[in-house]
């Protein structure tokens, strides 16, 4: 049963990565392999002989000799446990993406385009790099992710041009959230579980973090895609905002995202938590500064403002990408079916002990260096949350130990390797509508050559600290 999952899996995976060949959106694939997976695990619990608990993050002891309905039970708490984390990812997406589309809806981002004078491809790259590399790191890389594609769409026209920047958005994004215990999930995660701290994760991991963004934008102004100018604006879209309160919501949803980290260490709460407080304190302001006048059952149109008709959150809300919504959903969960079964643990585990056997003379560091390594680069296939997971249940390194830097480090960025390897990346997928060998062909190999240059930066920085 376990290898049926297993191909159930792949089978998905391979339809999601050729989406555009097939003409199937991805969400269908993601769904689909999510539920069947979770069907094929109900039907064969008996045939079980292990299960991982996320919650512990290891192997349930004696699942074996546990009867029907122990098993049963563990399974509907492990589905239980992964649709609340995952549904705690979703919301916060979901409130995310609807103050930027509120921001939207007021012509707030035509205030940060408006900053941007130069027409240069290239100084337009590194406004953006160093914007999602800092930004990433407050706000978390998805919420970045999503602020500046929306800016960039703005800006940038031309969507052959416009791709190109969302992919190196993507590399720096996830740079930039790798040093951050709020910047990325996988960070979070660690910072959660007490395997690292906020001070010795900003020195171990920012210079690796940074050369991880800096290296493929350094290469990527030699491309000839970010020589010269962009081309003028052809379809004749004002440059000023058209709203007078464009800039307030502009900074009103901006600091409203960013308040959630606060929000979150004042009150030791989920982030969705803050990022629904923020959402309601910008949907209010929205209201107010809206022309609609709103009855139990209508809308009352009071001026002749384009969006008269509509409620901004109403507008917003409809405006949103769903269908990344539910396609986050199905990977997630289908990932959740073999980290349950314990196969993530086990090849984890195996990765660990074949190392030695592949390298003799290697020392006991170097192996885990590799066994680290080849973790960041299959986040990149496979979600990083149950790779990290699998990790936390595998070593037993103390707080601040190098290992969970290095692990942080290379599953926050190993995932840019490809564009479904990381949240951001799944965002501009979505927003973009990014093929995946595009990205596989241009992209990958940037993301890889700053992914090995922030590796070999960590182990540097390593002897020193």
């Amino acid at each position: 049963m376990e290898t049926i999952i297993v191909i159930v899996f792949a089978l998905g995976y391979l339809a999601i990565t050729v989406e555009h060949s097939i003409k199937i959106d991805k969400l269908i694939p993601a769904l689909v392999m999510m539920a069947i997976s979770w069907a094929l695990i109900s039907l064969g619990i008996d045939g079980f002989s292990q299960w991982f608990d996320s919650a512990s993050h290891g192997l349930v002891p004696n699942f074996d000799a546990l009867g029907h309905e122990g098993k049963m039970h563990w399974m509907e708490e492990t589905l239980l446990h992964h649709l609340g984390k995952t549904a705690e990812i979703l919301v916060f997406l979901l409130g995310a993406m609807t103050i930027v589309e509120i921001i939207d809806y007021f012509d707030g981002f035509a205030t940060i385009k408006n900053f941007v004078k130069t027409k240069s491809k290239r100084k337009i790259l590194w406004i953006f790099g160093f914007l999602a590399f800092f930004l990433s790191a407050i706000i978390d890389n998805l919420t970045a992710t999503i602020v500046l594609i929306s800016i960039l769409q703005k800006l940038v026209y031309d969507r052959d041009i416009r791709i190109w920047y969302a992919g190196l958005i993507i590399i720096a994004a996830n740079a930039g959230g790798a040093w951050s215990p709020i910047g990325d999930v996988t960070t979070t995660m660690l910072w959660i579980g007490d395997k690292v701290s906020t001070s010795y994760l900003f020195l171990y991991l920012f210079i690796p973090s940074l050369l991880c963004m800096l290296i493929p934008f350094f290469v990527a102004t030699a491309l000839p895609v970010f020589k010269g100018q962009l081309p003028e604006n052809t379809d004749e879209r004002s440059d000023e905002p058209k709203n007078k309160f464009s800039a307030t919501m502009l900074y009103l949803g901006l600091g409203g995202i960013v308040s959630v980290p606060i929000f979150k260490t004042v009150t030791h709460l989920p982030p969705y938590v803050g990022m629904m407080l923020a959402l309601g304190i910008v949907a209010t302001f929205a209201e107010i500064y809206s022309n609609s006048k709103f009855a139990i059952s209508q809308v009352v149109d009071d001026g002749h403002d384009e969006h008269a008709s509509h409620s901004p959150v109403h507008h917003s809300l409809s405006k949103i990408e769903l269908p990344s919504i539910l396609f986050f959903l199905g990977i997630l969960m289908a990932v959740a079916a073999l980290e349950s079964l314990g196969l993530l643990f086990n090849f984890a585990t195996t990765l660990q002990d074949s190392m030695p056997k592949m390298g003799t003379e290697m020392a006991g560091e170097t192996v885990s260096d590799l066994v680290v390594i080849l973790l960041g680069v299959g986040s990149a296939v496979i979600d990083n949350v149950p790779l990290v997971a699998a990790s936390l249940g595998m070593f037993s390194a103390e707080l601040d130990s190098p290992l969970w830097h290095f692990i942080a480090y290379s599953a926050g960025t190993g995932g840019s390797m490809l564009i479904i390897g990381s949240a951001a990346g799944v965002v501009a997928m979505g927003m973009e509508k990014i093929d995946f060998f595009w990205y596989l062909k241009k992209i990958a190999w940037l993301a890889f050559i700053g992914f090995i240059a922030g590796a070999i930066a960590f182990m540097f920085m390593r002897t020193l600290i």
